[in-house]
């Protein structure tokens, strides 16, 4: 086993992880969020072309006025994958003289059009789903904590969720200080990267269970326990990750403008997964334990002393 010492240096773990998370939490105070229509709303524009045109042409179009990254769909009998004579965009709210402005740009850039439809829409996630969705994930938590703790401990279980709230605040951290889009698929993003987040931290967890098994009743060391169950099952950690990041790289790199948020939340919250599940679930745990057993100890002490 390597002489690096991971558990012991837990409290280094933790202060760089606050390193990214106290300004992120500023920055979602102050900053707050860069929210896409699915949020504030916006305006849809239904247009019919005279000859096919691509998805390329229509951003282009928009990117003067900041625009290129709405939602631009190719639709209708004509389409195919490269082009359409029928294009709707949904982009943000926009004034009556801005919307004509865009719709001058793209006529003049692309070609004609005929106008299907044009107006404007509500925000198709409301508040009431964002705290249903708030309401899922902190009920998930529960029973992720119930689960692991029938399963292992109780202290598995809360180190477990700490290091999914962990990987959620560093990915809200990451989009408040680049101000990308929040979108729908962010949503999906986050529930995709907790899944993964919690897969890898319990198999280091059911490690450390058959170590404590096999080394702690023989008066192993937990420090020694922890280190070792995580070295035991490090190359996985590391082959899982690098192949779930080259993945969502090349969605990143070569998925186009409508994808790169939805792949940068991945790549951001993967490589913090895997970092919690090395660095601050397994050290969370042993800190929990640890503070059980010194508590177990003072009590029993406690007990003897009132016999005596």
């Amino acid at each position: 086993m390597p002489n690096f010492d991971i558990a012991k240096r837990s409290k280094v773990w933790f202060i760089i992880s606050l390193l990214v998370i106290i300004p992120g939490l500023i920055s979602m105070a102050t900053r707050g969020f860069n929210f896409g229509i699915d949020f504030t709303g916006g305006t849809i524009m239904d247009l019919k072309f005279e000859q096919p045109v691509t998805l390329t042409q229509i951003r282009d179009s928009l990117k003067p006025y900041g625009l290129d990254g709405s939602t631009i769909q190719l639709s209708g009998e004509s389409s195919n994958v490269e082009s359409s004579t029928d294009v709707m965009i949904r982009t943000v709210d926009l004034e009556e003289n801005a919307r004509k402005d865009v719709m001058a740009s793209i006529r003049s850039n692309v070609g004609s059009y005929e106008v299907m439809r044009e107006e404007k829409v509500g925000a198709t996630i409301g508040s009431e789903l964002i705290m249903n969705a708030v309401m899922a994930l902190v009920i998930s938590w529960g029973l992720i904590i119930l689960y692991i703790a029938y399963r292992f401990e109780f202290n598995f279980g809360i180190a477990a969720v700490l290091a999914l709230i962990h990987d959620i605040l560093i990915v809200l951290a990451f989009f408040s200080f680049t101000q990308r889009q929040i979108d729908s698929s962010f949503v999906a993003a986050l529930l995709t990267i907790v899944g993964y987040s919690i897969n890898d931290t319990i198999v280091i967890f059911d490690r450390i269970r058959e170590n404590l098994k096999l080394h702690f009743r023989r008066g192993g060391d937990l420090n020694e326990i922890v280190n070792r169950s995580i070295y035991q099952t490090l190359t996985r950690s590391l082959y899982t990750v690098f192949t779930c990041l080259f993945t969502v790289l090349a969605l990143y790199f070569f998925g186009g403008e409508t994808t790169k948020d939805f792949a940068f939340a991945l790549i951001v919250g993967f490589a913090s997964g895997c970092y919690s599940s090395i660095f601050i679930a397994s050290p969370l745990w042993l800190t929990l334990r640890k503070r059980a057993d010194e508590k177990r100890g003072r009590g029993k002490a406690v007990s003897e002393i009132s016999e005596n």
